[in-house]
């Protein structure tokens, strides 16, 4: 990591954010498909063409997610991140802190199971799979709830910081 921490985000990393937050909810809204020839797959039915193409849409999407993820997770390595808020309590500073570890270990879980599900045709990467993008909806709404306090309770510009470069 880098020596100093900067004062913002790059506008790398911000693209980045907010990119891997699109595609996350996109996902969420494109399942069925996929879900759909899964099922078929593992009877061994036949898959309807407009599910196979629904599947490979939410492949490659995930995909693109994981390959996003993992820059982001190079680049805060390499470059640091800008310091916490320091106007908020102790503990909710831990909430933070431990919310982005796992926001960042499941945008890299939730593909990689997705993938050895399709795959592998494997029922427990299917689950696990399912585990991980509830959770991944669970600490992302508590991602955004926490933003939100950040902005409105602490007047913080947790939010602004994440829209603009410092660069």
């Amino acid at each position: 990591m880098s020596a100093t921490r900067p004062q913002g985000y790059s506008a790398t990393q911000i693209m980045l954010h907010w990119s891997v937050a699109t595609l996350v909810v996109f996902q969420f809204f494109i399942n069925d498909g996929i879900e759909d020839a899964f099922r078929g797959f593992m009877r061994g039915e036949g898959v309807e063409a407009d599910e196979m193409a629904a599947a490979n849409v939410h492949i490659i999407i995930g995909m693109t997610i994981l390959v996003l993820a993992l820059w982001r997770i190079a680049l805060r390595f390499s470059r640091g991140v800008p310091p916490a808020p320091g106007n908020e309590p102790p503990i909710l500073r831990k909430v933070a802190e431990g919310t982005h570890i796992a926001l960042y270990a499941l945008i890299v879980l939730t593909p990689l199971s997705g993938a050895a599900a399709w795959f592998l045709a494997s029922e427990a990467a299917s689950a696990a799979h399912g585990v991980f993008r509830a959770l991944l909806f669970i600490l992302a709404v508590l991602h955004i709830i926490g933003a939100l306090v950040q902005v409105f309770v602490f007047k913080s510009d947790a939010l602004t910081r994440m829209l603009m470069t410092k660069d």
